[in-house]
Formats: C-alpha cells, structure tokens, sequence
C-alpha cells in the first residue's frame, strides 16, 4: 500500500469538520465542496495526510478551485484576536454593527486572495468585534472562517471515516449502525486474524464486510463468508478501503440462497450410495426403502448410439465465479464457523434457525436490529429451544461533549440511540 496519493485511489477530503469519500479516477477529476468545485490535479504523489489550499482558478467561475500544498494554516485567533470585551450585555445582535453592505462582502470574495483577508476585513469593519468576550471572539471567527475556509485535507480512508461519512449523508445507507456500534459487533463476535467468521448482512453499503476483513487483516489465517440477498454484493466500502489482493481474498461473497441450496445438495449427494449388480440405487435419508430407491439403467442394456458422448459432455463449460465461491463457502461450512453475526433489514428469526447449524460450539452469536421488539422475538425463540446461552439484548447509545477551558456540556444535537444487539453463546 503507497504512501502517496494515486490515480485510482478513494479519497477522503476533510474541510473543517466536513469530509467526503471521492474517488481520484484521473487527473481531470472534480470534486464539489458545498457550491466549490475543486479540480483534484495536484494531488498526484502527493503523501496521505497533507494540506492544501485552496487557490481560485482565473476566469469568470470563481468557485473553481486548484490545489496548492501548504505546511500550516493560518490560526485566525492569533492573527485578529487583539483584545477582549468582560461581558457582552451591552451588545445588539443586528445588521448594523457591521459597516460592510452585502454587495462591498462580495466584492472582498472575488479580490482577496486568501479567506484570513476577508475575515481580517470583516473584523476591521465590525463595531462590536472588540467589545466581545474572548469566547464570543472565537465563536465569530470559527463561524465565518466555517463560511470562507479555504484549506482541506487529504485522508486515507479507514473504517472510522467511511462509518462516520455514510452516516451523516444517510443513515439507511449503513442500516442504522453506527461507528461504536460496529465496534461493539467486533468486538462482541471476537472477530481476528485466527479464524473462520460468518456474515449476514442485507445492505451496508460494504460496511461490515469492510470491518471484518479490516479485523482479520493481511497474511492471516482467518476467513470470512459474506453472506447477502441479492445477485451482487455491496462492496463500496470494500473498494473504498484498498484492501491488497491477498486480503481481499480472505472475503468470500455469496447469496445466501444460492449457498445453502449448494451446500444441503451436496450433503444429499453424499447421503446417495449403493451400487447393485451394475445397476446404481439411490438410497436417500429416512422413509420406506422402497420409495427412495431409484434404478438407473446400467450401460450394459444401452444401445450403440447412447455409448457415444454427447457434444454437451465433450465441451463442458467452466465453472462460473459464484459456482467457484459457492463450493468454497461450502467448504467453510462443512467445518463450522467461530462466530455468527447478522445484520438484517428483514426479521432475522429464521436467518438464525438456517446459520446457527454452522456456529461451533461456545462461540458467539450477535444479531443486530434498529428494533428492541424483533430481537426480543428472537430472544424468546432462542431461549425456548436452549442451543444459545447467556442470552442479552443491550441498546447503543452514545453521548458526544464539547470538551473546552471552562464550558464543557454535551452537544446540542446528536444521534443517541443507534439500534440494539442481541448477543449470546452457542451450546451445540
């Protein structure tokens, strides 16, 4: 894995507190920032983690913007905090402490080149700026350096980002989990590099398949079965994250239908013996021998012609990938899983009736619902048929503070419950 920044490569762009997933597909590539529009051109072998500014293209689209690296950024605080007021009881929020008309602030955006001069501006031409208590100083400058910011970061994308991405622009797209609750999942299915892990998920965008092989890691041992509803997988978040090819490999994806049909035919077929005076008898599992005895004819009563091979077995087409991934997953399957984890959109009670047969025994079962009543169904299944132990249904909620000098509370608004997990131990 480079260092640097490659054609090819997914990006994450961080602007103050915002960030994007983008990927660097050539070097014509545009991303958009708000109403910006930033060409991408410069970042080139440049290393992961650097800053650039952003620097207007000449022409009439002033939102068009190129790249040029930077080694720090202008602290505004120090640059425009002089002095401070002792409180602010005698200033008027309105219009008028501001000398600049709206048309003289756009003016200032299309002749500076650099967003600390139209802040610098804005503070030279505001009557109560100085009269403002240090914090209310602080605040002003980081809402409009919020506004006229003009540097951004480039990232390497991890699991923490893209979770934390994908959920501020939807969270449908990651089914309701959230980053400290994927950890829990991790960390709750004991998820390493030693192993054989078994997923079920309808719909993360990649996400927790992403985590898992992010857990299981390069050059290990361990394995991973995807298993998902649809004809192809989401892997966005696998592709965003670059895995070598290796490790990549380690991830087998297969619909969940597909593979358990492949697997229960293929124990059929082994059930399947007896061969009698050259004539084959299939005998299959339970009921009356006579109902499950089928003769083929042998090839001693065929005619001359059915002798001959037929086209069709002379030039068998190869196997496609699925069939390929479908009998590897079986493999994994015949040998048992060291933990089961599903994540559904539908109910998962019969999921975890058709998966649980593959869990080893004492090892970990999580079961992930945005609704405390379908894991309490599945609780109430679960504990009736006595196969899982130490059964517990916990929420996720999670509480965020503003942590400064003096004003430490929690944040104004914040997403606190994130879904349920219903957690256990297999028995047999």
């Amino acid at each position: 894995m480079s260092d640097t920044i490659k054609v090819g490569d997914f990006l994450v762009i961080k602007r103050q507190k915002y960030t994007k997933l983008q990927k660097f597909t050539s070097l014509d590539t545009t991303v958009h920032l708000g109403k910006d529009q930033i060409e991408l051109r410069a970042l080139e072998n440049q290393p992961y983690h650097s800053t650039f500014q952003l620097v207007p293209k000449e022409g009439r689209n002033r939102r068009l913007y190129s790249l040029d690296p930077v080694t720090e950024i202008r602290n505004l605080k120090e640059l425009l905090i002089k002095e401070s007021g002792v409180d602010n009881r005698n200033i008027v929020d309105d219009r008028s402490t501001q000398n600049l008309s709206a048309e003289e602030i756009q003016k200032l955006r299309e002749e500076c080149e650099s967003s600390s001069e139209i802040v610098g501006k804005l503070v030279e031409n505001s009557k109560s700026f100085a009269s403002k208590t240090e914090y209310s100083q602080e605040k002003y400058l980081k809402r409009k350096e919020k506004k006229y910011f003009e540097y951004v970061q480039i990232k390497r994308p991890s699991i923490r980002l893209i979770a934390d991405i994908y959920w501020r622009l939807d969270v449908d797209k990651v089914m309701g989990v959230r980053f400290d609750t994927l950890s829990q999942i991790i960390s709750y299915s004991g998820v390493c590099s030693v192993g054989n892990f078994l997923l079920y998920e309808s719909g993360t965008n990649g996400l927790l398949p992403a985590a898992f092989l992010n857990s299981v890691g390069a050059g290990s041992s361990g394995r991973v079965v995807h298993l998902h509803p649809g004809n192809v997988a989401q892997k966005q978040a696998l592709q965003a994250m670059d895995f070598p090819q290796e490790q990549l490999e380690r991830c087998i994806s297969v619909n969940i239908y597909s593979v358990l049909r492949h697997f229960h035919q293929s124990k059929q077929k082994e059930s399947e013996k007896g061969v009698e005076n050259g004539k084959e008898v299939v005998i299959a599992e339970g009921g009356d021998e006579e109902n499950h005895k089928r003769k083929i004819e042998s090839s001693e009563d065929d005619g001359p012609e059915a002798k001959q091979p037929k086209l069709e077995e002379v030039a068998k087409k190869p196997p496609q990938q699925w069939e390929l991934d479908n009998a590897a997953a079986c493999e994994l399957m015949g040998g048992k899983f060291d933990a089961l984890v599903i994540v559904a959109k539908e109910h998962p009670q019969n999921i975890i009736k058709a998966l649980l047969p593959f869990v080893k025994p004492s090892r970990p079962v999580v079961v992930f619902s945005t609704t405390r009543e379908i894991l309490t169904e599945c609780y109430m299944e679960l504990k009736a048929a006595a196969n899982v132990t130490y059964l517990r249904i916990t929420s996720n909620w999670m509480r965020q503070y503003q942590i400064l000098p003096n004003r430490t509370h929690p944040d104004v608004t914040m997403s606190a419950n994130s879904g349920y997990l219903l957690t256990g131990y297999t028995i047999r």
